[in-house]
């Protein structure tokens, strides 16, 4: 029974797929975080951008 769990543990000492499945969630949550921030400061720019077009609309003579 014993060498049966040393057995095991030497193979789950070995075995580097848990490694590389959390470089992967670390890569992924980092791309995440960037998108959102991309996201965040694309959405205040344009939300910009229309209050300055609704100011122009609203104050420009309607022609007559």
């Amino acid at each position: 029974m014993l060498h049966c769990i040393k057995r095991t543990a030497a193979r789950l000492w070995k075995d580097e797929g848990g490694a590389s499945l959390l470089e992967y969630s670390v890569l992924v949550g980092l791309i995440v975080a960037g998108v959102v921030v991309t996201i965040t400061a694309v959405g205040g720019w344009i939300g910009g951008r229309w209050s300055v077009l609704n100011n122009v609309l609203h104050t420009t003579p309607n022609g007559g």
